[in-house]
């Protein structure tokens, strides 16, 4: 029988969420977890992988056992044995072919950025310390909208075998004493909000024009692109699934 567990975590103990031969990862601990509490080695696949230090609100992953439990007392079991920085928020049944990673329709991500110096968000969001303009960054980004191949957002040597994502939404909205940037997209490549982010804040400081970032997407070139925004500002949102994986 195959489970989906949907989760939260903070990153910044975390050498991200997939398994590392020398470093914790959100993954080990997860299934460390379902392994003590079931009494049987458990293996979960995530919908992504975040990387060292990123957060996410939300995340699915499923794993398979013919064991027999209640799912809310399964939750409540893991959210006593986890740590504090980890969190389930519900257990499903799910169709045996049904995927955590392939089955996903889109995943949504959050940027924070700090506009002034705040001591309580130093760890959530990048304190920006120019001036930036806001609409600038607003105009440039409608122009991700006319491309599918952001080769030159991602990170090199990776193994992918395309590049092209299918970018759903993206804005940006000032909250209190923050500019968030939030984007949507069916896929996303290693590193590529990040790269996005940096790139529009060039934008906002003036170091690239607005009509610059037709070069830079074109280019397919990471050097072309702005400098990658610290992972800590980083949150994985949302994760959509089609209604044909339930039970």
């Amino acid at each position: 029988m195959r489970y989906f567990i949907e989760l939260s975590y903070n990153g910044t103990a975390y050498h991200g969420w997939q398994n590392q031969p020398n470093a914790i990862s959100v993954q080990e601990v997860v299934e460390k977890a379902l392994t003590v509490i079931l009494g049987e080695p458990i293996a979960i696949m995530g919908a992504g992988r975040t990387d060292a230090g990123v957060h996410a609100k939300q995340l699915f992953a499923h794993f398979d056992t013919d064991l027999t439990f209640e799912a809310t007392k399964l939750q409540f079991k893991l959210n006593s044995y986890l740590p504090s920085d980890v969190a389930t928020h519900s257990i499903l049944k799910v169709k045996e072919d049904a995927h955590a990673r392939f089955d996903a329709l889109s995943r949504e991500y959050l940027y924070r950025i700090a506009l002034h110096k705040n001591p309580f968000n130093s760890n959530t969001a990048f304190y920006v310390k120019h001036v930036l303009d806001i609409k600038k960054m607003q105009q440039a980004t409608k122009l991700l909208f006319d491309y599918k191949d952001f080769q030159c957002f991602s990170k090199t040597n990776t193994d992918v075998k395309t590049y092209n994502c299918d970018i759903m939404k993206a804005e940006w909205l000032v909250v209190e004493d923050e500019l968030h940037f939030t984007i949507k997209a069916d896929r996303f490549l290693r590193n590529m909000v990040r790269a996005i982010v940096g790139t529009l804040i060039n934008v906002g400081n003036g170091k690239i024009r607005v009509e610059e970032l037709h070069q830079i997407i074109e280019s397919k070139n990471r050097s072309e692109a702005g400098f990658s925004v610290p992972a800590h500002g980083l949150y994985l949102t949302k994760v959509a699934y089609p209604d044909r994986i339930k039970l």
